[in-house]
């Protein structure tokens, strides 16, 4: 019997009087034309609980679920393997804190670290959160992670602004510095951003980084390391190492955008005679 269990966030509903209708993860509603086909017997092979022997019908009906893209692969669950398990955690509680305690249940091993010695010991990864801007330069030496074989994950907070930029695991990676570059490339008031990075800033009251925000921002980071570490394959969207997200930290909106490395800038060429 093939795979016949409906992959996340597909649903289907008995509709009284009208049969069966499918719910797709955009949440659009489909008819089902099930013929003379037995709709509980289907609902339990979708369910993954059906018992029964083959049927010939049902199973037409399932492959059409399938070629439609509404079963699930169903793939085994990967552990965390025992080489990527030492995780650093560098920055800000109110990040880390539930950062920590999302890696921890997945199967990692995170502990927090400071700035200077986050990388000794050789760690699988070293992830940064910020709640602020980051000032120029922080993120230099760690740019250079990736190219001693150590994950780069990093996230800050512009206002009610949050930003995850994509992991960076090997060398010619997108690093801080090419997002910097790029979101500079970006922006109309190129100079405006510019000068924020650098400060000073002029605030009213602080900014209290909502629970749920934070919530959100450890998952995501979670994700996106549980992932690398296990070699998960990717689903939708952008590719994760060449994607930065952008957070509004009052709706909890997350909006992707592809982020590409910034080429070494060539040379001058010299002066002729």
């Amino acid at each position: 019997m093939s795979r016949s269990r409906l992959a996340p966030g597909v649903e289907v509903v008995a509709v009284p009087g009208r049969g069966l209708a499918v719910r797709t993860t955009d949440g659009q509603f489909l008819r089902v034309r099930t013929g003379d086909a037995d709709q509980e017997a289907l609902l339990a092979r979708l369910s993954g609980t059906a018992t029964g022997r083959p049927d010939a019908e049902l199973d037409q009906i399932v492959h059409a679920f399938e070629g439609a893209g509404y079963l699930a692969d169903e793939p085994p669950r990967r552990e965390w393997p025992a080489e990527r398990r030492d995780v650093r955690l560098v920055g800000d509680p109110v990040l880390t804190a539930p950062l920590a305690t999302s890696l921890r249940a997945q199967g990692a091993e995170p502990r927090p670290a400071e700035p200077g010695t986050a990388a000794d010991g050789q760690p699988a990864a070293v992830v940064w959160c910020l709640d602020g801007p980051v000032p120029e330069g922080l993120w230099d030496t760690a740019d250079r992670l990736p190219e001693r074989g150590i994950a780069w994950l990093r996230c800050h907070r512009e206002g009610w602004q949050a930003y995850v930029e994509p992991l960076a695991a090997a060398a010619g990676d997108v690093t801080s510095s090419h997002v910097r570059a790029r979101r500079l490339a970006a922006s109309p008031a190129h100079r405006e951003l510019s000068a924020y990075w650098s400060g000073p800033r002029t605030s009213g009251a602080p900014i209290q980084l909502p629970a749920p925000a934070a919530a959100l921002l450890a998952a995501l980071l979670a994700d996106d390391l549980t992932r690398w570490a296990t070699d998960a394959p990717h689903t939708g969207g952008l590719p994760p190492r060449r994607r930065l997200r952008r957070v509004d930290l009052r709706t909890l909106t997350v909006t992707e955008h592809p982020v590409l490395p910034v080429p070494d800038v060539a040379p001058m060429p010299g002066k002729a005679g």
